[in-house]
């Protein structure tokens, strides 16, 4: 019994086909390596910040607050005013020390804009030092 190994001529066939999983492999490790290298890629600008050794400025005995009602109205204190007796009010309040801070404190449903304008005569009277008060919000844990 004899067996035939040999098929045929010795050259070998030529394929006319790419194989394209060498190069699936290569763009999907290239795919990894940007994954990868992006997010490291973010400019941080490195910022020496001092630390704060300050103490902390004790609370006023009695602050000075001045409140923007829904209707725009101000309240100094307890006290009504409007706009035009602002300047004088705070100096009657304050006893003409402008250095003073102003607790500014306005209802959710006053504009932006208008309460900027509050903040602009408080500006124009000479009173700089302002702090905006809110409620503390409770941790949203």
């Amino acid at each position: 019994m004899a067996v035939r190994l040999d098929h045929g001529d010795d050259d070998l066939a030529e394929t006319h086909e790419i194989n394209v999983t060498p190069f699936i492999d290569v763009i999907l490790v290239l795919l990894i390596v940007f994954m990868i290298a992006a997010p490291l890629a973010t400019v941080d600008i490195p910022v020496d910040l001092p630390s704060a050794n300050a103490e902390p400025q004790p609370r006023p005995t009695e602050p000075v607050f001045l409140s923007v009602k829904p209707d725009l109205s101000l309240v100094l204190g307890e006290e009504p005013l409007d706009k035009a007796s602002l300047a004088a009010a705070l100096d009657a309040k304050t006893g003409g020390d402008r250095e003073q801070r102003v607790f500014l404190r306005a209802d959710k449903s006053v504009e932006y804009g208008s309460l900027m304008d509050v903040m602009n005569e408080l500006r124009a009277a000479g009173y700089l030092k302002i702090a905006l008060v809110g409620l503390e919000a409770p941790d949203a844990r």
